[in-house]
């Protein structure tokens, strides 16, 4: 289940071409399990409709202050009173100066300045021309909204409706519903710093062919964001895959086992938890060729000779921060059957305290997986579910053996 099923958030817009974000915004939210009261600007109308806002929320839309639905003709109390959070989306540089100020001359600002800032919080998800963003004057602004305690969404950089380029773009309603999960997340790894390893690896056989597997790197990037929304500096080492990065995440692309291996002793010291999620080739062959291997019409194979790769789990559990009880190590095992006897196995030969063992055939490119979790004291399963909450509940898990 989702972090934000069950809340109820005001989804504020103020008067800007980014309004049209709003709409796919809201869906995203309700199709999460959110309940979402949209409040509009007058001059947000002029960009988007309330039928259409009221459509995609399945709620009415309130636009006035003065709006005579209430009982008591006070909206700007009752709307904030009843929300668990207010999303401003987008948030235009004339609507953030009001707020600044403690403008409140129409309902959506009303609003914000008579909730109680203590139980309410606001989120402001700004837009705008890149040169009003780069202005001082919102450069200022912004940094005062922050602390005045109002949390301010990231820009996002790109092509402008005005026809320039740069900052200022509103982020995706995929990334505002990315960073409103990790805000009501809670921080059980704030101040923690997290290392993940995803995918599979890539050896190469001549620069056209290779060995690899079927991993996707799904489940890794999972955990990689349960971690992230959990408050960690999370640094993710990735072998060929398309996925996109998590947001806050620093990601490091490889492609080989060993290129794996130097890229996490590169990144290794000052982590906290280590989590080896990555299906590393157990061997690679023992030299490359420079050129494409040819047929040459006699039916012949090439003869290929295999050199067992470097055991990165193993290094970074024999790693000193790993000996004196600084690292917290995971491995994953992904096995073609007897999972329970081959990950206990694995676990004691690893020396990790804590090893997650799933079906590789059975989950290899899927968005779904079911994870078995063996330690000192036996195994726990964790049911079959989508790989996001799954990674959820494996990072909750993490966090209560490290704190």
């Amino acid at each position: 289940m989702s972090t934000l099923a069950g809340k109820h958030i005001v989804l504020g817009l103020s008067g800007g071409i980014a309004a049209f974000k709003s709409a796919e915004l809201c869906r995203a939210l309700v199709k999460e399990g959110v309940t979402v009261q949209v409040v509009m600007t007058e001059a947000a109308e002029h960009f988007m409709t309330a039928v259409t806002m009221q459509a995609l929320s399945g709620r009415p839309v309130y636009t006035s202050q003065w709006d005579p639905r209430e009982a008591n003709n006070m909206a700007h109390i009752n709307l904030s009173r009843e929300s668990d959070a207010i999303l401003v989306a987008p948030a235009s540089a004339d609507f953030m100066a009001k707020l600044l100020h403690g403008g409140a001359d129409e309902l959506l600002s009303l609003m914000c300045l008579a909730r109680p800032i203590d139980k309410v919080p606001l989120i402001v998800a700004p837009a705008m021309n890149r040169e009003m963003w780069n202005n001082p004057a919102t450069q200022r602004n912004v940094a005062q909204l922050k602390a005045d305690g109002i949390h301010v969404l990231d820009v996002g950089q790109g092509d402008q409706a005005c026809g320039e380029t740069g900052d200022g773009r509103m982020l995706e309603a995929e990334e505002i519903l990315e960073d409103l999960e990790a805000f009501f997340t809670p921080k059980t790894l704030a101040g923690k710093s997290v290392l993940v390893t995803a995918g599979p690896t890539y050896e190469a056989i001549d620069p056209v062919r290779g060995i690899t597997n079927l991993s996707s790197g799904k489940m890794g990037f999972a955990i990689a964001r349960a971690a992230r929304m959990a408050g960690a500096e999370v640094t993710l080492i990735s072998g060929p895959v398309s996925l996109d990065t998590p947001r806050g995440v620093k990601r490091v692309n490889v492609r080989s086992a060993r290129e794996m291996l130097q890229a996490v002793q590169a990144n290794l010291p000052d982590q906290g938890v280590f989590v080896a999620t990555a299906a590393v080739a157990d061997w690679r062959p023992a030299n490359s060729a420079d050129q494409k291997i040819k047929k040459d019409g006699s039916g012949q194979t090439p003869e290929l000779t295999f050199v067992e790769n470097p055991d990165i789990l193993a290094t970074v559990t024999r790693s000193p921060a790993a000996l004196k009880g600084d690292l917290f190590c995971v491995g994953f095992a992904a096995e073609s059957h007897d999972l329970l006897a081959h990950a206990t196995a694995k676990r004691l030969r690893k020396q990790v305290p804590l090893l997650v063992g799933n079906i590789g055939p059975a989950t290899f490119g899927q968005d779904d997986n079911a994870l078995l979790l063996v330690d000192a004291l036996g195994a726990r399963e964790l049911p079959h579910a989508s790989k996001q909450a799954l990674a959820v509940e494996l990072i909750a898990d993490i966090a209560r053996r490290v704190s």
